[in-house]
């Protein structure tokens, strides 16, 4: 059953007097449960789709669906609140806040969903530990290598425990055994507790990891 549905989704820009087309009647179905790898060059259109996807943005024409919600028919508050239960996002920069603990950071998601701060404590520090960290909760993001930002960023991911996990460029700022690891646990992730992982690349190393490729060129699907 889909979780995730684009249909005919065209997204454009407008840049001075130019009209820049950065989807194009793009139509995708995801699953749950499945693994999906969207690769493309620069300028293909996959940060867009991406943030289509995620529910970041909205479509210029076409319909975007998360969970039988219509997205463009929902507020900006019932967006949120749907989007906060239902996808897990991991950004290529990490995105942490430098003045907050390992485990500050994956706990400031739970503070939207009123969760108790003792909850808060308790579920961010069962994520860390599943990520390996359980060491280094009281670390701050300047204390720790890119690898283990990373774990705390896909820790802060799951701590709403949603059916849907995107990541856009896992592996692009670490080293090739540190990136291994973070795959082998999206994997496991995929496997072991049936989410849906969405990841998006350019790294040609990665097309064969998903149960399906989507190759996007010009914004539209090849």
């Amino acid at each position: 059953m889909a979780i995730i549905e684009l249909r005919d989704v065209v997204k454009t820009y407008k840049m001075g007097e130019n009209t820049v087309t950065a989807l194009d009647k793009v139509s995708v179905d995801i699953d749950a449960g499945e693994f999906i790898i969207i690769m493309g060059p620069s300028g293909s259109g996959k940060s867009t789709l991406m943030n289509m996807i995620g529910c970041l943005d909205t479509p210029t024409e076409g319909s975007l669906t998360l969970r039988d919600n219509d997205v463009k028919e929902l507020h900006e508050d019932e967006l949120a609140r749907i989007r906060g239960k239902t996808i897990g996002f991991i950004f290529q920069q990490f995105n942490l806040i430098p003045s907050l603990t390992a485990l500050e950071n994956v706990a400031l998601p739970l503070t939207f969903q009123e969760t108790s701060r003792s909850d808060q404590e308790r579920i961010a520090t069962k994520y860390l530990e599943e990520v390996g960290l359980g060491d280094r909760l009281h670390h701050l993001p300047s204390e720790l290598s890119g690898g283990q930002q990373q774990r705390v960023a896909i820790a802060r991911s799951l701590v709403n425990d949603p059916p849907i996990i995107l990541a856009d460029e896992p592996t692009g700022n670490l080293d090739t055994d540190t990136g291994q690891k973070i795959i082998d646990l999206l994997q496991r992730l995929n496997k072991d507790e049936d989410k849906t992982i969405i990841i998006v690349t350019h790294d040609v190393k990665m097309e064969d990891l998903g149960t399906r490729q989507f190759h996007l060129q010009d914004g539209r699907i090849q």
